[in-house]
């Protein structure tokens, strides 16, 4: 009988079962059981029966789902495990799985003897890609079993007709591919600023566990058209850091010293300005600035990196952050907020996208929003037409070999037909 489960144990091992607690289609098998759980969750057992090599004659098994608060010693105790077993499946396996790593909704598949109907495994679905067995036959045991995952290089493409979500839904793409985009264009691009028109093409990986997706991977590339401007991005081992990035067209990181806009906004409600008509004061006077509007309490991050040089009340101003960047004569003000983030105060080192504080409506303002600004050698500029420098470039000497490795995939990202 061991030797039955063990060659079960290893087929199951040998042929991976992602779709062991995914709804089968299949309704040709009668699965007959006595649990009414196993009843309700029946779809999920017959895939024992899809394994080659095994026959449920000499087992039972049954299937369920972790409930909120549930832990696995609970589990595994109204399975009447006895207690000595269960607090050394929790420390001496400790170092392979940690079995207080449990989540309310995961599945998990329960094995009977048939003859004896005593307790042999207990499988758990920890992950789309990993699943633990816990051994109970002769002696205690775990193993955890890692899902090969395998990649597929996909190209997409598509025009904006509304927004860049919705067209990346409509053209059946992954939300997450949606936040990678943005992410990848944060220093170069306004999505706020998105015009109908825009198109993009694209050449990513998508990641698959026995045929079933279960999410993307890197961009490999995208040419993103922005106000009839191409904005290309290609994936790329830097030479200089050893690490994979994402570099334009001519060799520039995408990656600039300074972020397009240091939070989420809903709006600009008040561009950079020499002489703009004050809300509250009713007088002329320069606004070197740009107003964000957003709602109370958003996150604001330092848009690069740098030391906090002021933090606290400055009178119309009200609560306010000054930063002293990393490269040039910079410097980056951000006005009206509402609180400071923990920790933040004058002599702080804080990097690009570190939260600093949260919008609010202090000093003279006349409802939440950030005033963001910029000074270069002490002058004011507008952070909405800065030539922010790229952080790491290729190197000029390497510049011709990157030239020649992108070609390829510079010609297939072109050659995608717009949809």
């Amino acid at each position: 009988m061991v030797s039955r489960l063990n060659n079960f144990i290893s087929t199951f091992i040998f042929l991976g079962i992602v779709f062991l607690f995914s709804t089968c289609s299949s309704a040709h098998t009668n699965i007959q059981e006595s649990s009414q759980e196993s009843i309700k969750q029946n779809e999920e057992v017959k895939i024992f029966k899809k394994i080659q090599g095994f026959s449920l004659e000499n087992f039972k098994i049954d299937s369920s789902s972790v409930k909120n608060g549930e832990s696995f010693s609970e589990i595994l105790q109204s399975l009447n495990i006895p207690y000595d077993k269960i607090y050394s499946l929790g420390n001496d396996f400790k170092e392979i799985y940690d079995i207080r790593r449990i989540y309310p909704g995961d599945k998990y598949i329960t094995i009977f003897n048939s003859d004896s109907n005593k307790f042999s495994n207990l499988i758990y679905q920890h992950s789309l890609t990993e699943k633990v067995i816990m051994s109970f036959l002769d002696s205690l045991n775990i193993t955890v079993i890692k899902s090969p995952v395998d990649i597929r290089i996909q190209k997409a493409s598509g025009t904006i007709s509304s927004s860049l979500w919705q067209s990346f839904i409509d053209n059946k793409l992954s939300p997450a591919l949606v936040s990678k985009v943005a992410s990848l264009y944060a220093w170069t691009i306004d999505f706020f600023d998105i015009q109908l028109g825009d198109n993009y093409k694209i050449i990513f990986e998508s990641k698959y566990v026995e045929n079933k997706f279960i999410g993307v991977g890197n961009i490999k590339a995208i040419l993103f058209n922005h106000k009839g401007r191409d904005f290309y991005a290609f994936r790329y081992l830097s030479k200089s850091k050893k690490v994979e990035s994402y570099f334009t067209e001519s060799g520039e990181s995408m990656q600039r010293a300074l972020l397009s806009a240091p939070l989420e906004y809903v709006r600009i409600s008040s561009k950079f300005s020499n002489r703009r008509l004050h809300p509250i004061k009713k007088i002329y006077r320069p606004h070197h600035g740009v107003d964000y509007a957003a709602p109370l309490g958003t996150d604001v991050v330092s848009t690069g990196d740098g030391k906090i040089i002021f933090a606290g009340r400055s009178g119309g101003a009200g609560n306010m952050i000054k930063i002293k960047h990393s490269f040039g004569n910079v410097v980056t003000k951000y006005l009206h907020l509402l609180r400071f983030e923990k920790g933040i105060k004058v002599g702080k080192y804080v990097e690009q996208g570190e939260k600093i504080g949260e919008v609010g409506s202090t000093g003279l303002s006349t409802g939440p929003h950030l005033d963001y600004r910029v000074y270069i050698n002490g002058k004011a500029k507008n952070p909405l037409k800065l030539n922010v420098p790229s952080k790491d470039p290729i190197a000029e000497n390497l510049k011709a070999k990157y030239f020649l490795d992108i070609a390829e995939i510079k010609a297939t990202l072109d050659s995608i037909s717009l949809e």
